[in-house]
C-alpha cells in the first residue's frame, strides 16, 4: 500500500510540474526579458509589457506548445487511468494502460523541450533556460520513471 501510495504521490508531482513548466513564463530569461511558450515580458519604462511571440519560427512554437499541452493531458489521464485499473483490474495483471499513456506524455515533453532546445536561442548570449525549461526536463525524467513503474508493476496475487 505504500507503495501504491508513493507512485501517486509522484504522479501527482509530475502533473504540477508539467503544469508549472507549461504556463510559466520562464523558459528562457534574462535581465529584461523572460519567455514562455504562449508570450514574452519585456521590463521597459520600469514596468514589464506582454509581447507575443512575433520572432519564433510559428511551426516550432506550436509544436512547442502542442506536445506540451499534450503532456500535461496524458499525464492527468494516465493518473485517472491508474486509479480506475486500481480497483478494476484482476490480482496479477499489469497497468499497461497507464503506462503506455504515461510513455505518451514522456514523448511529449520530451518533443517540447528537445524541439524548443535546438530552434529557440540558439544564437543568443544574453540570458539563460529559465526554472521554466528545467521543469519540463525534470518532468521527462519523472515520467519516464512512472512509465517504467507502471509496466513493472502489477497487483500482488495473495
Amino acid at each position: 500500500m505504500l507503495v501504491l501510495a508513493a507512485i501517486v504521490v509522484v504522479h501527482i508531482t509530475a502533473i504540477i510540474l508539467l503544469l508549472v513548466a507549461t504556463i510559466d513564463n520562464a523558459w528562457w530569461i534574462s535581465d529584461t526579458m523572460s519567455t514562455d511558450l504562449w508570450g514574452k515580458w519585456e521590463f521597459t519604462n520600469s514596468d514589464w509589457h506582454y509581447f507575443s511571440l512575433s520572432n519564433y519560427p510559428e511551426d516550432y512554437l506550436q509544436a512547442v506548445q502542442g506536445t506540451s499541452v499534450l503532456a500535461c493531458v496524458f499525464t492527468i489521464l494516465a493518473l485517472f487511468v491508474f486509479l480506475a485499473q486500481l480497483f478494476t483490474l484482476p490480482k496479477g495483471q499489469r497497468f499497461i494502460c497507464t503506462g503506455i499513456l504515461q510513455l505518451i506524455a514522456c514523448l511529449c515533453i520530451m518533443t517540447a523541450a528537445s524541439i524548443y532546445t535546438a530552434q529557440f536561442h540558439t544564437n543568443e548570449t544574453g540570458g539563460g533556460y529559465g526554472h521554466s525549461y528545467i521543469l519540463a526536463w525534470i518532468s521527462f525524467v519523472l515520467t519516464l520513471f512512472l512509465t517504467v513503474t507502471y509496466l513493472v508493476l502489477r497487483k500482488k496475487t495473495e
